[in-house]
């Protein structure tokens, strides 16, 4: 009768950190950065502006928010505390893929 409760809404984690990543690709926009432009800029290796929008990596971040002229605790809110510290280790939540989450234990 009820069809089991399988969803394809992203979770609230995962679409804040969606609307995190549109927020800051639509401020570069704006501001005309590209991302490997940033990773020339700042002399960061090929890709690194490009992961850090999606996945927490603290050298891409600084180097994001230098050229935006801010600072990264206001453009990852998700990757810092209130007070402007970055969270050590950071919450599974912020990768793509979910990589950092612990595997089942077997029983």
């Amino acid at each position: 009768m009820h069809r089991a409760s399988t969803s394809d809404k992203a979770s609230r984690a995962e679409r804040r950190r969606l609307e995190e990543v549109a927020r800051i690709r639509g401020r570069l926009t704006l501001a005309k950065l590209t991302l490997t432009g940033i990773d020339k800029a700042y002399n960061l290796p090929a890709g690194t502006a490009g992961n850090a929008v999606h996945e927490p990596h603290l050298a891409g971040e600084r180097a994001i928010a230098a050229a935006l002229k801010t600072r990264p605790e206001y453009l990852w809110r998700t990757r810092y505390h209130a007070d402007g510290q970055r969270m050590t280790p950071q919450p599974a939540e912020n990768y793509r893929h979910a990589r950092r989450q612990l595997a089942p234990e077997a029983a």
